[in-house]
């Protein structure tokens, strides 16, 4: 079964342009039969999905529910939770890396980076935390190994570092527009039909076909030089959010 696992919805990320349902129907004219929903810090896509779709169309379909974190050291991570687990946590940006993985683990999901050779900050072998301390890839499940929005020497590096490490690689669109969705793919076994099944596959450390087409049309190719400055705010973004939820713990 091909799936999509790097996906952004409308309902469920700030910068996301397609609707799940939309979403769902480009996928599945495509030939795919499922994506992992990963909008950033947020269920939002998820919920409309099992809320309003689930079990009345799209049956043959599969939706698995997942998110891209933003750390507050180590840039996005996508993490895949047990379908009977609801962690509020995952929805509130900044937990820094070392505190998130084992969280994670803890509660029987897997993680792992997302375009981890892109841009600074929100890219973790261009992050903080790699720097501080290279052998936290060892703690992860997985990295994306394609992003069809990153360029095709960066995929490549994601790709050298999975192997390196021995870390399962996974492939995604990254889509926040129509034209970019089903641009990138992971095969996985057609009788997986839930979080916990993906999650046991990704343990099991199999050797998973990805890959796809690179996507042109990319916001930070059309900001050119002024992509430094969104990469520097988004740095900016997330030393904010680390700073306030610590002030609000300790005044608790």
């Amino acid at each position: 079964m091909k799936i999509d696992m790097h996906c952004h919805t409308k309902e469920g990320s700030l910068d996301g342009k397609v609707p799940i349902e939309e979403y769902i129907r480009l996928l599945r004219d495509q030939g795919f039969g499922g994506m992992l929903v990963t909008d950033h810090d947020s269920y939002g896509g998820y919920r409309q999905w099992k809320n309003h779709i689930k079990g009345r169309r799209y049956e043959d379909f599969h939706v698995f529910k997942g998110v891209e974190y933003d750390t507050l050291d180590a840039g996005h991570i996508i993490v895949i939770m047990p379908e009977n687990i609801k962690l509020r946590l995952l929805e509130l940006r900044g937990i820094p890396v070392q505190m998130l993985i084992p969280i994670v683990h803890n509660y029987g999901g897997v993680l792992g980076p997302a375009h981890p050779c892109g841009e600074k900050f929100m890219s973790f072998m261009n992050a903080k935390a790699y720097k501080r301390n290279p052998d936290i890839l060892n703690e992860f499940d997985f990295m994306e190994v394609f992003n069809a929005c990153e360029p095709v020497e960066v995929n490549e590096k994601a790709r050298k570092v999975a192997e390196e490490y021995g870390l399962v690689g996974t492939g995604g669109s990254d889509a926040h527009k129509a034209d970019c969705v089903g641009l990138a793919y992971t095969q996985i076994p057609d009788h997986i039909t839930c979080e916990s099944q993906l999650i046991d596959y990704i343990k099991s450390k199999p050797s998973m076909d990805c890959g796809g087409t690179i996507y042109r049309n990319t916001t930070k190719e059309k900001m050119g030089k002024a992509k430094t400055f969104m990469t520097h705010s988004f740095w900016v973004y997330n030393k904010i959010g680390g700073w306030s939820k610590a002030i609000k713990r300790s005044s608790k």
